[in-house]
């Protein structure tokens, strides 16, 4: 799989083929530059392939597919818009809602109320995001991905520039939406910790160009806290897969 133009397109995937579950979470990890993070935007649409075909349920992507909600490790919220306002902002985007978002907004206002609440913003709705930590603003960012309600959640390494408190605080907080919503979730991480926390299966990356070494299933059962990143069990996955980026691949 490769994309980019002329001389300066690069195969950045080879041979990768991901069956995920609906309702399932799976995790990406690898070494820096292997292609996890351009796997995502290929499967979302985001970057048409140059070379090679994806499709998601049997229909080839062609193009931004309106059923996934993205955050990045930059929350990109507009500065000149409330938490609320920029949760808002795909439905005045994405079709169908697009055309009826004004006639619908107060109903549109309150689901994204009812989200920011579930994700411990209900007094900040109103606030700018200068006015929030780094942490809310991720929380917002997460919220907005989820306001269209979409099939799938494409998070690329949506807690890398928190400290680790915050950073876990927010992996119980995802944990908790994905539970209550059954979303399918692809997790794009250098966090080893945070993939096996979070994730049913983790995908291990090969050096450019990216293949699949090795999917690993967490069999560690649900619901999890954060103490069960002291058990031997957890500890092992985590050592297994940091054994697999740590080789020559």
């Amino acid at each position: 799989m490769a994309y980019g133009r002329g001389a300066a397109a690069a195969c950045v995937i080879e041979d990768v083929s991901l069956e995920i579950a609906h309702g399932e979470f799976i995790a990406v990890v690898g070494p820096s530059g292997c292609g996890k993070s351009s796997l995502m935007k290929l499967i979302s649409g985001l970057h048409p392939p140059l070379a090679g075909a994806f499709s998601i349920e049997g229909r080839p992507v062609s193009g931004p597919l309106k059923s996934v909600g993205m955050a990045f490790q930059n929350s990109s919220l507009l500065p000149w818009r409330s938490a609320l306002d920029n949760v808002l902002l795909p439905l005045e985007i994405v079709q169908p809602f697009r055309s009826d978002f004004r006639k619908d907004r107060k109903k549109h206002a309150r689901r994204a109320e009812e989200l920011l609440g579930s994700v411990g913003l209900a007094g900040f709705t109103h606030k700018f995001p200068w006015e929030l930590s780094g942490g809310m603003q991720q929380r917002a960012s997460i919220c907005r991905a989820l306001i269209h309600e979409p099939e799938i959640l494409m998070l690329d390494e949506p807690f890398g520039a928190l400290d680790a408190f915050t950073r876990e605080e927010l992996w119980c907080t995802l944990r908790d939406i994905q539970a209550a919503r059954k979303v399918t979730v692809m997790l794009v991480t250098h966090d080893l910790r945070e993939a096996v926390f979070l994730a049913d299966t983790v995908y291990v990356m090969s050096n450019r160009p990216g293949r699949i070494l090795r999917r690993c299933e967490v069999n560690i059962a649900r619901p999890r806290d954060l103490d069960v990143t002291y058990t031997q069990p957890f500890q092992d996955i985590v050592h297994e897969l940091r054994a697999l980026i740590g080789g020559r691949h």
